[in-house]
């Protein structure tokens, strides 16, 4: 794209589209075969956005199946050694810090933020606006606005930090911590909360949001690990 700069030594192999005004630093490659024995050499891509940074020795595979891409959001940045496997998919405006890891088919959501060396498992997702601690072991979906740390993650409250900078007022951020106190008694979800949530209409988009989510998880959900980060 259009003011799109490569550093040197960046490798762009097959089927790769690259936004306006990105900057690709050294050793990075984009669009190389994905990593999963069912590949049989089926035409994929590999779709980056605007104004995407990718430092140095970043990589990013093609999707595995015909027709299918592995997909970087507008106004990500990849940091040193992160990498994005195949059929991935990260949303605009996230940060991937040094080492992160996508495995093959898991989903980030907008502006979140992955912590160094923290890793997904494949299939995983990871909501809108989270916080994934460095070191981090993901292997079930992390709902939207939290915090998870852990090995294996556990959510230890809102990612309030971060909605504040995005924009989340009090009142929005109080109903979607009151949301989560009921739907999770103990570390594990309570499905009658998530029914009389459903069926409050005075609700805001935020928490029908991480109903949504929820109920749309095939992995399960991270489970609640403490009440810190409660605090607004």
């Amino acid at each position: 794209g259009e003011g799109t700069r490569l550093e040197g030594h960046v490798r762009i192999l097959e089927h790769v589209t690259l936004g306006k005004r990105c900057r690709v630093f050294e050793n990075v490659v984009l669009g190389g075969e994905p990593q999963d024995l069912a590949f049989r050499g089926e035409l994929s891509f590999v779709r980056i956005g605007d104004d995407v940074t990718l430092r140095e020795n970043v990589t990013i595979h093609r999707g595995s199946g015909e027709g299918t891409v592995t997909s970087v959001g507008s106004g990500t940045w990849m940091m040193v050694g992160s990498h994005a496997g195949h059929n991935a998919s990260i949303g605009e405006g996230c940060i991937l810090a040094n080492g992160v890891g996508l495995s093959g088919y898991s989903i980030v959501g907008d502006g979140s933020v992955l912590g160094g060396m923290s890793g997904l498992h494949q299939f995983t997702r990871v909501g809108r606006f989270c916080m994934v601690g460095g070191l981090t072991k993901v292997v079930k979906d992390v709902p939207p606005f939290t915090l998870v740390d852990g090995h294996p993650a556990r959510i230890h409250g809102l990612n309030v930090v971060g909605l504040r900078r995005k924009g989340f007022s009090q009142e929005d951020r109080l109903q979607v911590r009151r949301a989560y106190r009921e739907i999770f008694v103990s570390s594990s979800i309570d499905r009658e909360a998530l029914t009389r949530l459903e069926q409050d209409q005075s609700l805001g988009a935020y928490v029908k949001e991480v109903l949504e989510f929820i109920h749309g998880s095939k992995r399960g959900i991270t489970p609640w690990g403490s009440r810190r980060g409660h605090d607004d």
